[in-house]
């Protein structure tokens, strides 16, 4: 069987532990037998980092910006244990807040449906993706204790020196305070990646915020996408049959638990870290979640939205047999792949990104599944396959 080609490398960035483990098994059965595959390779694994003082996540996030499509394997983002497991030279940051900032990129989080995982919210028929807002707010804020009576102010010093004030509270006993920011261009940038995001998948568009309590803070976020709709993107948006929608956070909240999916619903940080978490539990598994990251400057970095699953990977140091949903890792390297097909004009690499993710859930669908899923599913006997035999199953189905 000839192997399709490719033109265009795709930035490879492996990853940690488990996800690394399944990484280079997904390579191995699904991806090199079937694709002669061109990768910029990029060890982003956590002794890597350590080794380079982080330069490989920025040489990744550079070389994404060369070639426009990354894929990306799950990696540790350290804490105090990981200093010592790891012995590390300093607590690295998230090689994923790290690429964000660099590609100002918005992540597009969308749940991956299969028949016999039903979402626990009975109307949801499709997938309902989560745009968050990856910059500021409470993310980047400043905060202090307040030990007891005293005036607290916002204060905003000009480069001239004029200063603006504002009363934050008259403290007649002990608090706390905490001061926000965002900035209008990455706001702009958020707003035209999921105008533009909505487009490419046909998909319409909410917005929400609570402008009618925060009149500057949220009613600036309002402002900026209605002003870049209205200039750019209401007419792309009649065309393509789609709508931008705007509402208040709480009526948004209201309106998802009562509608059917099929949406791109846009957050604010905060909000999308929370909801985007809400969302893929009700529709079944952290597992089963893809995560795009989209630049206004047309850059994509595809991953799985879990972690390194490092409690399956202490039990694989030690031999023993582990059940690893690799679902949503498979469709960051389909994702990748189908948009380096669309980018080159290379329809086979795409069409095999489709039948790759095919096969990926028709192998679910006839009740071969890891152990993760078989605990939620309603079919009746399903086959639990370990990490291994799983991704053999979906090569068996491929190959048909």
């Amino acid at each position: 069987m000839e192997k399709i080609q490719m033109t265009t490398p795709l930035v490879e960035m492996d990853g940690d532990e488990m996800t690394r483990i399944l990484w280079k098994m997904i390579k191995d059965e699904l991806l090199l037998p079937f694709i002669d595959l061109k990768t910029e390779y990029y060890d982003l694994g956590l002794e890597h980092r350590n080794e380079t003082n982080d330069q490989v996540t920025v040489d990744s996030a550079n070389a994404t910006k060369k070639y426009g499509v990354a894929v990306k394997c799950a990696t540790i983002t350290p804490n105090a244990a990981r200093m010592t497991e790891y012995n590390l030279k300093e607590m690295w940051k998230s090689p994923n807040g790290t690429i964000r900032a660099m590609l100002d990129g918005t992540v597009f989080r969308t749940p991956i449906v299969v028949k016999g995982i039903e979402p626990c919210v009975r109307n949801w028929k499709k997938p309902i993706t989560i745009a968050r807002h990856a910059y500021g707010d409470v993310y980047k804020n400043a905060e202090m204790r307040i030990p007891g009576p005293g005036k607290a102010e916002l204060v905003y010093t000009a480069e001239d020196g004029t200063e603006t004030r504002e009363l934050i509270h008259n403290f007649t006993g002990a608090g706390v305070i905490q001061g926000m920011h965002n900035l209008d261009n990455s706001i702009e940038s958020f707003a035209k990646s999921c105008f533009e995001y909505a487009l490419s998948t046909k998909q319409d568009l909410w917005f929400a915020s609570k402008d009618t309590i925060s009149k500057k803070y949220d009613h600036r976020f309002k402002d900026i996408f209605q002003e870049i709709f209205d200039a750019e993107y209401k007419e792309k948006f009649a065309e393509a049959g789609i709508t931008y929608f705007y509402t208040l956070i709480d009526d948004a909240v209201a309106r998802i638990m009562k509608a059917e999916g099929g949406f791109i619903w846009a957050c604010k940080n905060y909000d999308g870290d929370v909801m985007s978490d809400m969302v893929s539990s009700a529709f079944g598994s952290l597992a089963m979640m893809t995560s795009v990251l989209v630049s206004p400057h047309g850059y994509y970095e595809y991953e799985a939205a879990h972690g390194t699953v490092q409690r399956h990977y202490y039990r694989h140091l030690k031999g023993e047999e582990t059940s690893t949903n690799s679902v949503a890792t498979i469709f960051a390297w389909t994702g990748a792949l189908r948009k380096r097909g669309e980018m080159d004009g290379n329809a086979e690499l795409s069409a095999f990104a489709d039948r790759l993710e095919k096969a990926t859930i028709a192998t679910i669908e006839s009740g071969k599944m890891t152990k993760d899923l078989a605990l939620i599913t309603t079919m009746e006997n399903p086959t639990v396959l370990n990490s291994r035999d799983f991704i053999l199953a979906i090569r068996e189905e491929l190959e048909k």
